[in-house]
């Protein structure tokens, strides 16, 4: 087993889409970002990429990769996910928590869940996600911005054939 745990946040500005794991959500600003911000796809992605002792995201996704400039974090996370496939691993389970004041995400939480799960190739009951907020406390209470936090326990998957 490995475990790994990421984290991400992003300042909210205007003239963006708002992408929270993988969902536009709709609300009059979106996530600052090189990507286009989706910080629960980040968080998760770098808690991937831990649990395989591959380093942070910045090292293989870098913002000074032009190629990256406004890419769907969606692809971000499914090459991830590939690369823990191909090391022999599948997700035990995923709990990520989404940390904003604003925009009201709970009509959004199951879709981000299911959309979590099918981006890493994890069951619908082995993936978690919790929203909440900062009751108005520091940059984030404020609304300035959105943050996420994941952990993920890997395992190994079957050998072919069996045991």
């Amino acid at each position: 087993m490995r475990v790994g745990q990421g984290f991400d946040a992003h300042r909210l500005v205007p003239g963006r889409p708002l992408w929270l794991g993988g969902v536009e959500i709709p609300f009059e600003r979106g996530l600052e970002g090189h990507s286009d911000g989706d910080v629960l796809l980040h968080a998760a992605a770098s808690a991937l990429l831990g649990a395989l002792g591959l380093g942070d995201l910045g090292s293989h996704f870098p913002s000074s990769d032009e190629r990256l400039r406004g890419a769907s974090s969606r692809g971000i996370l499914e090459r991830v996910a590939e690369r823990m496939r191909a090391a022999g691993y599948r997700i035990g389970n995923l709990d990520a928590t989404l940390i904003a004041e604003v925009p009201r995400l709970a009509p959004f939480r199951e879709r981000m869940q299911a959309e979590l799960a099918s981006l890493v190739g994890a069951p619908p009951g082995s993936v978690n996600l919790k929203l909440t907020s900062t009751d108005r406390l520091g940059a984030l209470g404020r609304a300035e911005g959105i943050a996420a936090l994941c952990a993920v326990l890997l395992t190994r998957e079957p050998a072919e054939g069996g045991a």
